[in-house]
């Protein structure tokens, strides 16, 4: 299940980036020319008409893309327990072992 829903997801993603690519850019930051007014599509559709279907589906990959990521952390998150430091009970310290007694030294 993961699995496929990883697939969608990515997929989405490329798609969603491709989608935003393919905008306009209406800042002109960089000084580059918009080109005419048909908007590159060769007169295929209008600016407009252009602009609404590229918004509308940026909007809809992008609703996918957020739920096929809340869906992966759900399935994530299915199998696991929650687990508390306090519902360990406490470590026992042992006592150090007593030092040694060094040898006395070997007189010739």
């Amino acid at each position: 299940m993961q699995q496929v829903v990883l697939v969608i997801h990515l997929m989405l993603a490329i798609a969603l980036v491709g989608a935003v690519l393919l905008q306009k850019n209406e800042g002109g930051g960089l000084g580059m020319g918009g080109g005419g007014q048909g908007g590159g599509m060769g007169g295929f559709m209008t600016g407009r008409a252009a602009a609404d279907l590229l918004t509308r589906t940026t909007a809809i990959l992008a609703a996918g893309f957020i739920c096929t990521s809340l869906v992966m952390a759900i399935l994530a998150g299915k199998n696991r327990e929650s687990k508390s430091i306090l519902d360990q009970p406490a470590a026992v310290i042992e006592q150090p072992a007593t030092p040694a007694v060094p040898a006395a030294p070997v007189a010739n």
